[in-house]
């Protein structure tokens, strides 16, 4: 039976999904100053990669999937599985007892953040018409904003042993946190949500979805650092880590092809081809793909920068963040207004990827010298370039897709946005690892780097291969301080006269500094040619959005939004 939906139940609608939402984009910034201490208990440095991979991987392989299922089966059965799967997985990386119990449950959670990422923006476009969308999905995006800004801080606070309620915290509580919040969201959801779905086949595409979940995987495991992936395999074969990345890309491209083959025979397929003939989706893909590229490489190098250059501990550079973060949340929040009472788009685009550019191309002038306030006022231009296009993606493509295609439609722009971000990190991050290698050179040989390799407490965190991954990491403030104190402790039992100890410690202090001096100015050198690059894949965004069209909303007012009740 249907029934219309009145506007105090789709708020109450919303606030349930955003509180999902906010779950899903908290994981993404909480877990990275978790995994220095998880690396510590499991002394697993070689499978640290796949903490971040697995829910990498299951996460961009469901997200296409789960759009087409929720269109199949309803946005809210799949809404609640979503956060089930997630709140599950999240305790059991809480309660895992071994890495390979984590990396597990971290692909777990990953199926879960998938379908959770792929639904909540696809809701919108159920409850509102094309006039009152932008505005929600604006302040979708001002969720995005608060979950990067508290995801760092409460992760460094979790992470670091403080009481609470007479238990101590520690790494794994910032996966138990997202126990409460994940059922406060479920039943939320379960007692506000109705189940939106349209009358279509309940027949699923498995040769499709098993294609691109296998081409997915490739391209993610060929961008993601496969050398560490893959280290065992490596040892034990004999095979070169670029060979391996070019036979994940030859199966990416055989399985691409096979993945086009399947949906052209498909009854109900989980990507229809026919939409890319649609002049919206198609151009607005490209633009993703190339503006998310750029987005995740700003936050992710500029918090780098943060760290290794303005001397930021991992707590300290994600409060740092707050202008990227509040001006992106503060444009999103008005630009969805602004779509909202226009229904015009492609101005926003155009200029938010300007200023995007223009941040951008302004972040190569930063230096060894350079302060907090030089990078934030950089920041406050690409976080108000970000809210900008941000919002208008998910609005343009649903204006343009039928209602019954909404779940696949929204999946798509979230896949494009999920593949442009990690290739562009790992172009990116080839470049600024080649860039720091080239202003190191010899970094083996380097005294502070024989130093530690001599000392048995520190000679681990050298590791066998001293690359420029070793040097950033060295470089970090929470290293460097541990270095110190190690050596301190060290001399004070060393059997040598008190001046002889003081002597030695300012002199490895001396070298410290210097090292540390040598991988500021690589690095700053580096993110140079890093940001000029990011600047161009904003640049190719901007062109094709010059072709972008801008349609006028395709549902009238008397179309009212209308639930399954089961």
């Amino acid at each position: 039976m249907l029934h219309h939906i009145s506007m105090k139940q789709k708020v109450t609608v919303m606030l349930a999904v955003m509180s999902g939402m906010f779950l899903a984009a908290l994981d993404q910034t909480i877990i990275g100053t978790a995994l220095g201490r998880i690396v510590e208990e499991f002394n697993s440095f070689e499978s640290l990669s796949w903490v971040v991979t697995a829910y990498l991987l299951t996460s961009t392989a469901t997200i296409p999937i789960s759009g087409k299922l929720s269109d199949m089966f309803g946005r809210r059965n799949l809404l609640l599985v979503g956060v089930g799967i997630f709140t599950l997985a999240s305790f059991l990386s809480g309660a895992a007892q071994s890495i390979e119990w984590l990396i597990a449950a971290r692909a777990l959670q990953g199926i879960g953040g998938g379908i959770l990422f792929s639904n909540a923006f696809t809701i919108i476009g159920d409850l509102f018409n094309p006039k009152e969308r932008g505005k929600w999905q604006g302040m979708i995006g001002a969720v995005f904003g608060l979950a990067s800004v508290v995801g760092p801080l409460l992760g460094g606070f979790l992470t670091d042993p403080h009481t609470i309620l007479g238990l101590t915290t520690d790494w794994r509580w910032t996966f138990f946190i997202n126990v409460p919040i994940g059922i406060l969201s479920f039943l939320l959801i379960a007692f506000t949500c109705p189940n939106f779905k349209h009358e279509v086949k309940h027949k699923v595409d498995l040769p499709g979805a098993f294609t691109l979940t296998v081409a997915l995987s490739s391209i993610i495991l060929a961008c993601e650092n496969t050398d560490a992936i893959f280290a065992q395999f490596i040892s034990n074969t004999g095979i070169s880590g670029t060979v391996l990345k070019l036979a994940l890309w030859l199966v990416a491209a055989v399985f691409t092809g096979l993945f086009i083959l399947a949906e052209r025979r498909a009854q109900s397929p989980i990507l229809p081809l026919a939409m890319f003939k649609r002049p919206v989706f198609r151009t607005m893909m490209v633009i993703v793909l190339f503006a998310s590229a750029a987005f995740l490489g700003a936050i992710l190098y500029l918090t780098q920068f943060l760290q290794q250059v303005i001397g930021a501990n991992a707590t300290e550079s994600g409060l740092m963040l707050m202008p990227l973060i509040f001006s992106l949340a503060i444009a999103s929040s008005v630009i969805g207004r602004v779509i909202s009472n226009t229904a015009k788009y492609k101005l926003l685009v155009l200029t938010g990827l300007v200023a995007i550019g223009v941040g951008l191309l302004w972040t190569t002038s930063l230096t060894v010298d350079s302060t907090f306030i030089d990078v934030a006022m950089r920041m406050v231009i690409i976080g108000l370039g970000l809210g900008m296009v941000f919002p208008v993606f998910n609005y343009a493509v649903q204006n343009e897709a039928e209602q019954k295609e909404l779940g696949v439609a929204t999946a798509s722009v979230q896949l494009a946005r999920g593949l442009g971000s990690t290739i562009g990190v790992a172009v990116l991050g080839g470049l600024l690892t080649a860039g720091v290698t080239a202003g190191l050179g010899t970094i083996a040989e380097k005294p502070f780097i024989q130093t530690l390799k001599s000392q048995p407490s520190a000679s681990r965190l050298v590791g066998k291969e001293v690359n420029a991954d070793t040097a950033l990491q060295l470089n970090t403030a929470d290293v460097r301080n541990q270095i110190r104190n190690g050596i301190s402790t060290g001399l004070e039992k060393a059997p040598i006269p008190p001046a002889a100890k003081e002597a030695q410690k300012q002199k490895l202090y001396k070298q410290q500094e210097d090292f540390s001096h040598d991988v500021k100015k690589a690095f700053a050198d580096s993110l140079r040619t890093v940001f000029l690059w990011a600047a161009g894949s904003v640049s190719i965004a901007f062109v094709v959005a010059l072709f972008l069209k801008e349609l006028a909303p395709r549902h009238t007012q008397g179309d009212t939004p209308t639930a399954v009740t089961d």
